[in-house]
C-alpha cells in the first residue's frame, strides 16, 4: 500500500494550492519543491489579482469571466493578502479608441456580475488626484477594479493551510527518480539524504521546469508541449502621491502596469519575451530594464531611467504551446492531461494557468483524482486561508485596531505585519507588551521572534527567504544587516530544528 495518496512535484502557487484542496479532502499528501516554497514564477508575478482586461482583445471571455470569479472569491478568502484597488488607464490618442475602451470595460463588469467590486468610472484626470504625476497630454482616463496581492505570501499561505490539514510539505527537496507500477516509487534527495517513498497518484506541478523534468526525471523522450515566457519588472523610488496604480496603453501595443508597491517604490512591468536558457539564473535584461523605464516615461511627469532602478526581477511563466506567432498571444489558460493508463498509477500533468485562477485550477484537478479515491466535496471556494478571517474588518480597520491593542507597533511594523499574516500576527507577537519583548532588532521592524516564527511555521531557511518571499523587506536591508540575519538564523537553526 502506498504511503501517500498523491504527490505534488512543484511547490509554486498551483502546486500548494493542490495540496491543500486534496489534504481538506482526507487525502494523504506529500508536496516536494526543489528550492524555497513559490521561489520560482509564483513570487516573480505583478503582484496581480485580476481578470485580464488585455485577454478580451484575444476573445479570451472564458478565462477573464472565470478569473474574475476567483478574484472574488481570493477577496474573501485572503482579505490580507488579495486588496482591491482602483487601476486607472489614461486615454492615449495613439492607443486604442474611445469607444472601444467603454465597450471593453463594460464587459469586463459585466462579467464580473455579482461581484462586489464598483464598476469602471471616467475620470477628468485636470482635477483629480490621478492626473498630478502624468503628463500634461492626458485629459481623460478609465477607472475599474481589480486586486493586488502579495504573491509569495499566498503560496506560503496554502502551504501552511496543507500542512495544517495534514499534508507533508518538503521544501528544499529535489525529486531525482520516478518508477511508475501500479503505484509511484519516488526517491527524494535533500541535502544529501536520500528517501524513497510512494504516492497512489502523481501530480506534475513543475512549470517551466516541466520540460527538463520530464526528460530527466521521468525519462520520457516526448517532447513537453510547453512555451516559456518570461516576464520582467523594475523597482524603483514612488512615482505618485496616492495608492491607485495605472495601466497604461504602450505604443507596441502592450499594457504597461505601475503599482504603488511597498509603501515608498513603484513597480513597473512587464514584458512578454519567449525564453530560452538557464531557469536557475534568470533576470532582465539591459534592454528590458531600458524598456520599462523608456515606457514608464512616456507617461509620467517625472523621468525615469535606469539608475533609478532598485530592484529588477523575472519570472518565466510555462504556457502550454498553442503555435501562437508571439508570446504576447500565447493563451494564459490552463490545460490538465490525466495520464491514466491501464495497470499503471495516475499521472495529472499541469500546464499553464495563472496566479489568480490557481484555486479553480486546484479544485478541477482534486476533482478529477476523486475517481480514484472516496469522493470528498469540494470545500475551498468558502474557506479563509489562514489569517483571513478579519470578522468583517477590513486590512485598514484590522491595523488599526492592531494598533491600538498593541501600540508599541510603529505605524509601518503594524502595517506590514497585518498584511503580511492576518489574524495569525499574534501568534508572533504573543504576550509582548514592548517592541523589545520580541527579541533582538534585526532592523527595519524585523524582529529575532518574527524570524523564528518564519523558520518553525514558514519553512524560511535562509536571509533571501525572509527578506524576499515572507518579506519584501530586501528593498530596505543592508549587505550588512543580511548578513547579520543570515548569522543569526544559522545559530537558530538547531534550536528550531529541535522544537
Amino acid at each position: 500500500m502506498a504511503e501517500f495518496d498523491i504527490a505534488v512535484i512543484g511547490g509554486g502557487i498551483n502546486g500548494t494550492g493542490i495540496a491543500r484542496d486534496a489534504a481538506g479532502r482526507g487525502l494523504k499528501v506529500l508536496l516536494v519543491e526543489q528550492n524555497d516554497l513559490g521561489s520560482g514564477t509564483s513570487s516573480a508575478s505583478s503582484k496581480l489579482v485580476h481578470g485580464g482586461l488585455r485577454y478580451l482583445e484575444h476573445w479570451a471571455f472564458g478565462l477573464v469571466r472565470d478569473s474574475l470569479k476567483e478574484r472574488e472569491i481570493l477577496l474573501h478568502a485572503a482579505p490580507h493578502l488579495v486588496r482591491p484597488a482602483r487601476f486607472v488607464m489614461p486615454i492615449d490618442p495613439n492607443g486604442r479608441p474611445e469607444w472601444q475602451l467603454r465597450i471593453g470595460f463594460w464587459l469586463y463588469d459585466w462579467l464580473a456580475k455579482g461581484g462586489t467590486l464598483p464598476p469602471a468610472t471616467v475620470l477628468d484626470l485636470n482635477s483629480h488626484l490621478a492626473g498630478t504625476p502624468l503628463k500634461r497630454n492626458y485629459f481623460t482616463a478609465f477607472e475599474y477594479s481589480d486586486c493586488l496581492v502579495d504573491d509569495s505570501r499566498l503560496v506560503v499561505h496554502n502551504a501552511i493551510d496543507a500542512a495544517e490539514r495534514g499534508a507533508t510539505i518538503r521544501p528544499r527537496t529535489r525529486c531525482m527518480r520516478l518508477d511508475r507500477s501500479d503505484e509511484w516509487t519516488i526517491v527524494l534527495n535533500r541535502r544529501g539524504q536520500r528517501w524513497v517513498t510512494t504516492a497512489r497518484v502523481l501530480v506534475n506541478c513543475t512549470g517551466p521546469w516541466l520540460p527538463q523534468f520530464n526528460e530527466l526525471v521521468m525519462r520520457d523522450k516526448k517532447p513537453a508541449p510547453v512555451r516559456l515566457v518570461k516576464g520582467s519588472h523594475v523597482v524603483i523610488p514612488r512615482l505618485t502621491g496616492h495608492d491607485r496604480p495605472y495601466l497604461f496603453q504602450h505604443l507596441d501595443k502592450r499594457v504597461i502596469f505601475a503599482i504603488p508597491f511597498e509603501n515608498d517604490y513603484t513597480l513597473i512591468g512587464t514584458t512578454d519575451l519567449d525564453f530560452i536558457g538557464d531557469l536557475a539564473a534568470v533576470s532582465p535584461t539591459k534592454e528590458e530594464i531600458a524598456y520599462l523605464c523608456d515606457a514608464a516615461s512616456n507617461y509620467f511627469r517625472e523621468f525615469v531611467s535606469t539608475g533609478d532602478v532598485i530592484w529588477a526581477f523575472s519570472g518565466v511563466r510555462s504556457l502550454y504551446d498553442r503555435g501562437k506567432r508571439t508570446a504576447q498571444e500565447a493563451s494564459r489558460d490552463h490545460k490538465v492531461v490525466h495520464d491514466a493508463r491501464s495497470r499503471k498509477a495516475p499521472l495529472i500533468t499541469l500546464y499553464g494557468g495563472k496566479l489568480t485562477t490557481y484555486r479553480g485550477v486546484a479544485e478541477e484537478i482534486v476533482n478529477k483524482l476523486m475517481i480514484y479515491f472516496v469522493p470528498q466535496r469540494p470545500w475551498t471556494a468558502g474557506a479563509k486561508l489562514p489569517g483571513g478571517d478579519l470578522s468583517g474588518d477590513t486590512l485598514a480597520q484590522f491595523t488599526e485596531r492592531l494598533q491600538s491593542d498593541r501600540p508599541f507597533l510603529s505605524d509601518n511594523v503594524a502595517a506590514r505585519m497585518a498584511g503580511a499574516y492576518g489574524t495569525r500576527v499574534e501568534r508572533i507577537l504573543g504576550s509582548a507588551r514592548s517592541f523589545d519583548d520580541l527579541g533582538p532588532h534585526l532592523g527595519h521592524g524585523l524582529t529575532a521572534g518574527e524570524v523564528r516564527y518564519l523558520m518553525r511555521h514558514e519553512w524560511a531557511e535562509t536571509a533571501d527567504d525572509v527578506l524576499w518571499r515572507r518579506s519584501k523587506l530586501g528593498l530596505k536591508f543592508s549587505a550588512q544587516q543580511k548578513q547579520a540575519l543570515g548569522q543569526f538564523m544559522t545559530s537558530a537553526m538547531g534550536e528550531i530544528e529541535r522544537v
